[in-house]
């Protein structure tokens, strides 16, 4: 598995990406999350981890950005859980929602694609083949049962030893 990448964070609020040793902007950093890149971003002067603070900025410029996916009333919510008891508890129960919203959506994606991926065409051929084999099938069943009296079909059912079930 590739190292982490490390950004550094200059004073001048500048970001360094020492990957590929070239400054880039907070949208960089932003497209690295949704490339699945897995990075840090240190001060540069004293390396502390500031990750979560560039994640936050990302996250304000996004919702400020067209149509927001966090309400105020739920931003709310969660600035009243800092200090709570349960603060602790709030974190991880928000990441677990969104690990599995996120499951479940790629299910979703999944299963559509299945369907998206098939021409017209070809859906419809799968359904008239499924259709023929349904319309087979109690043909089959239909003849099979064609010269027998009820009674008949009543004694087939009757176990010898036993006598009628």
């Amino acid at each position: 598995m590739a190292a982490t990448r490390v950004i550094k964070k200059y004073p001048n609020r500048r970001l360094y990406d020492t990957e590929i040793s070239s400054y880039i902007t907070i949208e960089d950093v932003r497209q690295l999350i949704v490339d699945g890149e897995s990075f840090e971003v240190r001060d540069a002067r004293s390396g502390d981890d500031l990750t979560r603070q560039v994640l936050l900025q990302i996250i304000a410029e996004q919702e400020q950005d067209g149509e927001p996916v966090l309400s105020t009333q739920l931003l709310s919510q969660i600035i009243r859980f800092y200090g709570d008891s349960l603060q602790g508890f709030m974190g991880s129960y928000l990441e677990k929602s969104m690990q599995l919203f996120l499951d479940q959506q790629q299910q979703f994606r999944k299963q559509m694609g299945g369907v998206m991926d098939q021409t017209p065409w070809a859906m419809m051929n799968q359904l008239t083949e499924r259709n023929l084999a349904i319309w087979k099938e109690f043909q089959q069943n239909l003849s099979g049962s064609v010269g027998q009296t009820p009674s008949s079909s009543a004694r087939g059912n009757r176990d010898p030893k036993r006598g009628s079930r």
